[in-house]
């Protein structure tokens, strides 16, 4: 198979080396890709959301089945653009990518079929936003309709949070027209967890478990980013958890696309709340997630490539999915100012060093070759990911990892799978 890789950050990186382990891939291209990926594939000039130029590219390189690892390119329609030049696609059409396109019309979606989730408000104004919040009580959560780069998600405690968070959404449209609607959602106690399965349209096919961190500050504080670490697996998924996950989620979701003639193939991420009445629905995604996807991946022990086409050509015969009986965890090193701003343009050093150690992978995100040195070139710079028997261990190797890596206004979460440990009474602190 020759297999093409849409996206530049530490998720495609993942991708690419999930595939080079693939059965019968013979060639791995990418596009954009990045320092790191060109390691292992062959980099085309293409951006990823210039979808005519990337179909082109595809049906040039005679591929076999193109990934896409961002959203932006799946909610502008690629699925549709390839459909109509007989190209095959990982990922949904645009109109079933609009799950993850608009928080709307998931939160309507889920209330159309009786899904599990929180309730909410739709607001159009400054008024209609406070008149929600109050009316629901705090604290709330306000989340841009639109997509905002995982960033759209502000939690409302208390009277000081709701100033700051009308000021962030309608006077410095820190998150522009993603914000034209705003959902006003109740707040929910619980363990996050990422919950993903692959689809042909009708079948499902669970993916291993992740528990991801997207806020800045240590101990789950600050503002959300897109995300700061995870581990697989998840552990905090109680026994049996996992089913009722798929007969209430998972499965009327993809039931109920197809019923609305939004037909689903490809990865469906559920963002869920494990709350004392059950999981509910924080948030669906279309594709993979980032930084799970780099936990995860590395305890694949199956044919990503053959099940990705499999899918997309609606014909998914795999029930299960193969996976090391191990733990990974990840860290996100990210860029002074990140989750704003990002400072860029900073020399990295000690890539080389952290991957000579045992159980260490890294994968470059926001990184590019300027002259023969790597610096960085975006906010989550490097996914540093170790592998372990348990989370502890794996916990360790990862941040054994990050202490070989420096730049300029380097900085990362020092508490990834901390809470995780201490839920399973193994953490020594």
């Amino acid at each position: 198979m020759r297999v093409f890789v849409l996206g530049s950050g530490a998720r495609e990186h993942a991708l690419v080396h999930a595939l080079r382990r693939s059965r019968g891939v013979s060639e791995v291209f990418a596009a954009p890709g990045n320092p790191g990926i060109a390691q292992a594939a062959d980099l085309l000039p293409v951006a990823a959301d210039d979808l005519p130029s990337v179909a082109e590219a595809a049906a040039d390189l005679r591929i076999d089945i193109t990934i896409v690892g961002p959203e932006l390119p799946l909610a502008m329609g690629i699925g549709d653009e390839f459909e109509r030049r007989g190209l095959r696609l990982f990922g949904p059409h645009r109109a079933a990518a609009e799950l993850e396109a608009s928080k709307v019309f998931a939160k309507e979606f889920c209330l159309r079929h009786g899904i599990p989730t929180a309730r909410a408000e739709v607001a159009r104004s400054r008024d209609e936003t406070v008149a929600a919040a109050r009316g629901l009580g705090l604290p709330v959560v306000f989340k841009a309709d639109g997509l905002a780069a995982g960033k759209g998600v502000l939690i409302v405690r208390n009277e000081d949070d709701l100033e700051q968070a009308l000021d962030a959404f309608y006077d410095q449209r820190r998150f522009g027209d993603a914000a034209d609607r705003v959902l006003v959602e109740e707040y929910l106690e619980g363990d996050e967890v990422s919950y993903m399965v692959i689809s042909d349209g009708t079948r499902v096919v669970p993916i291993a478990t992740s528990h991801d961190y997207k806020r800045a500050g240590e101990g789950n504080t600050g503002p959300n980013t897109g995300g700061m670490g995870a581990h697989s697996p998840a552990l905090v998924i109680p026994p049996g958890t996992s089913r009722i996950i798929l007969d209430s989620v998972v499965r009327p979701t993809i039931a109920g696309m197809a019923e609305e003639g939004r037909e689903f193939r490809g990865v469906l991420y559920a963002g869920l709340m494990m709350t004392t009445d059950g999981p509910k629905v924080l948030e669906f995604n279309c594709r993979l997630g980032d930084p799970e996807t780099q936990a995860i991946f590395l305890r694949l022990d199956d044919n990503f490539a053959a099940i990705a086409r499999d899918a997309a050509a609606g014909m998914l015969e795999v029930q299960n999915m193969k996976w090391r009986k191990e733990a990974v965890a990840c860290v996100v090193v990210a860029a002074e100012n990140y989750p704003g701003i990002p400072r860029k343009g900073n020399e990295i050093t000690g890539t080389a060093d952290a991957m000579a150690l045992a159980g260490v992978t890294v994968y470059h995100g926001g990184t590019r070759l300027i002259d023969g040195r790597l610096v960085t070139s975006g906010g989550r710079v490097l996914s540093v990911c170790g592998r372990g028997a348990t989370l502890d261990e794996a916990l360790d190797t990862a941040y054994q990892g990050v202490g070989k890596i420096h730049f300029d206004g380097m900085w990362c979460r020092s508490d990834i799978g901390r809470d995780t440990l201490e839920k399973l009474g193994t953490s020594d602190g």
